[in-house]
This record gives structure tokens, sequence and C-alpha cells, in this order.
């Protein structure tokens, strides 16, 4: 096997897999809170687009993506007081897809990218793909994970740098980046000539009467922007992978087009569904931000009646990192899922380690994905609750 492949982590999402199959294999029901897989239905016309799809052949398609997709986009971004044309985006197979072509279109090998941690996870599979370096600026739970001072960005820009990647609204925190927070990342990227890349994809859940600022809203930083986007998790169609690339610089799209011709094209049959999510009428995403602001109050009492758990309320996204009275979460998670259950009942959560850079950081903490209705939610804390209690290495005070 490769050098390559083997520097490679196993994802914390998704490595426990097999605990949890062996789980339901022995007749216990896990209440899946380690990945962000909604439970709430697609809009009715995106499944209705998929089963009237008319075509008589599934063909290759642009590998910018679908025009008329394309042109449906910018009308959705002005909502957020965004002005872009078609020009300015290409789709891409989800918005993982699109982190890829960032991290190939600017970076060379061993060049490097700063990032506030805790982080997406699966961007270290992406910046590792690259052979490129995640330079970490590490963001604390007890003030609910805000921005880092400024000058601690400062201190990891050297030579190697060719930008700052932010995530806002944050997954795995739930923390929104403030508009001074934004100015600050945006002058020091302008200052020291390079990019901001910013993941938007839960754009849409900001919560506490919190509207939304995408930083492409800023035209006088244009030139130095990307943003990444999916449809996955507003339009609750995790499995259809459709995201968007979206900058004014066109330098960079250019050079992204060259791997999205190598990979000739995004999938035909589910831009065809999110041609139908975009159109779809705004209420629905009303209903469903709701709902989520719902669960997210829900969880927060729930943990914050748990001895030793502590966390802070996200302020937008559909996770939280919460500290748990244990020194190895992984430990503890593997023993919800092999060796407890209550009531036939358990938990699958996501051991936080796996989104620091820092190796020394996240040993105990989760992410928690509130992803499922609160019936169920209240089951899983009962679980976490009983769990601990029960857990034979739980830290006492």
């Amino acid at each position: 096997m490769s050098e390559r492949i083997s520097g490679f982590q196993a994802s914390p999402i998704r490595r426990l897999v097999p605990y949890a199959n062996d789980a339901k294999r022995r007749g216990i029901h896990v209440f899946h809170l380690n990945i962000g897989q909604p439970d709430i239905k697609t809009p009715p016309q995106v499944i209705k687009a998929v089963q009237n799809y008319g075509a008589q052949i599934i063909a290759y398609g642009q590998s910018e993506g679908d025009l008329e997709l394309r042109e449906a986009l910018p009308s959705y971004y002005k909502s957020f007081g965004v002005d872009i044309s078609p020009e300015d985006l290409m789709i891409t197979t989800g918005g993982s897809e699109a982190l890829q072509f960032v991290f190939m279109t600017l970076c060379d090998p061993e060049d490097e990218i700063i990032i506030p941690e805790p982080y997406y996870t699966n961007v270290g599979a992406f910046a590792h793909g690259a052979s490129v370096v995640l330079k970490p600026v590490t963001s604390n739970i007890a003030d609910g994970f805000t921005l880092p001072d400024i000058d601690h960005f400062k201190a990891q820009i050297t030579e190697k740098t060719r930008g700052i990647l932010l995530c806002s609204p944050n997954n795995p925190t739930g923390h929104i980046y403030t508009d001074d927070e934004l100015h600050q990342i945006l002058e020091l990227v302008r200052e020291h000539d390079i990019f901001l890349i910013v993941d938007e994809v839960y754009r849409e859940f900001c919560y506490d009467g919190k509207d939304f600022t995408s930083v492409l809203s800023y035209p006088e930083y244009a030139d130095r922007v990307i943003v990444v986007d999916s449809f996955s998790k507003r339009y609750s169609m995790c499995g259809a992978r459709i995201g968007t690339l979206v900058s004014k610089n066109h330098k960079v799209l250019d050079g992204a087009m060259k791997l999205a011709q190598a990979r000739l094209c995004p999938p035909d049959i589910e831009q065809v569904a999110a041609l139908a999510a975009v159109q779809t009428p705004h209420e629905y995403l009303d209903i469903v931000k709701a709902e989520y602001e719902k669960r997210r109050d829900f969880l927060v009492e729930e943990l914050k009646k748990i001895p030793g758990v502590f966390c802070t309320s996200p302020k937008g996204a559909f996770y939280l990192v919460a500290k748990l009275p244990v020194e190895d979460a992984e430990d503890f998670c593997i023993y919800l899922l092999r060796d407890f259950q209550l009531n036939g009942q358990t938990v699958m959560l996501a051991p936080a380690e796996g989104f620091y850079v820092t190796p020394t950081l996240g040993h105990d903490e989760v992410r928690i994905a509130y992803v499922l209705n609160t019936v169920d939610l209240k089951y899983a804390m009962a679980c976490l609750k009983a769990a601990l209690e029960s857990y034979p290495k739980r830290v006492r005070p």
C-alpha cells in the first residue's frame, strides 16, 4: 500500500460503524447521532423530479454543470445579498469535491492552509490526498468556539500559506462567524495575498433570530474569496452528492475546470433533483430551520442535566461538541455500542479527537448531530446518561 493511503485516518464519523452493525444484529436499536443524516423528508418535488426523469439516455453533461441549474442559482444567492452570475460557479459532486478542487487548484505539495479547529474531519482527508498541510488555530469549547484571536492566524502564516479555510455555520461546533470576525480574516488574506475559503453549506440554519452573512457579500474582497456549498443538508438530500464552487475569481474556476473536465461531469439525475430543490418554496426551509432550533434547545437542556457533561448552545448548523467525564471518548463510544444497552437501545456518537489537527486535543469530547426528532433525542440522551453512570472508566469529580 502507498504511504499516501497509509497516512489517511479512518473517519471518526464512520469508523465505529462495525460496532453499530453488530449491535443491530443483536437486536439493539441504535440512535445515530454520529452523522449528519437528517430524518427530515426531502421536498416531495425533488423526489417527483427523479421519478419523472424522462431521458432515454443518461448522457454525459457539461463539466461545469447543467446550464439550467447554474442559471437558477443566482436568484437563490440573491436572497442572501449575493450578486453572482452562472459564470461565477460550477456544479460539483458534493461539497466534498468542491473542497478537493480548491486544494488541488490553489496548492502545490506541502503548501499550507490555516484552519480553526475543531474542523470538519473529512477536510483532513482531502488535504492529505492533495499533500496539503493543515495549520491549526485552536478554538475553545469554554467560549463557544468563537474565532481565535487574529494574532494566532498571523502567527501561522508562512511563505507556503495559500489560504484560510472557515466553515460557517460551523461543523462540528455550530458557531457562526460574526461580521467583525469575517472582516478581520478578510483583511488578513488581502494583506498577505492569500485566499479565504468558506464552507457555507449550513447557511440556512442560523438560530436565535440571527441572519446569515455570506462572505460573498463583501465585493471589495471578491478576488480572493471562494465559497463551497452543497444541496445535501438544506434539502435533506445527502445521498444526491451535488454541490457548488463559487468565486468571482475566474482564474480559480478555470483551474478547477481542468479537474472538472478530468472527471467528465457531475451526475445528471442528481442535478435534476437539485434543480427541483432550488425551486422549492422557502417555506420548506423555514419549517426545517424551526425544527432544528427546537431540537437544539431540547438537546442542550438534556445534556445540561447529565452530571459531568459540558456544552454550549450552538448558533447554527445541527451539530454541537460536548465534553464528557471520560478520558477517552472513542473508548466510551465503543462501550456504548459493544457493551451497553438501555431497554434495547443505545446511541452512536462521533469521537471528537478526529476533528482536531492537534493530536492532544478532543480526547474527552464528542460531536453530536441533532438530526433526529425530539422523541428519539430523549431516548438517546437517556442512553447517554445511563451509559456514563455505568461506564467503568468514567472520570469522577
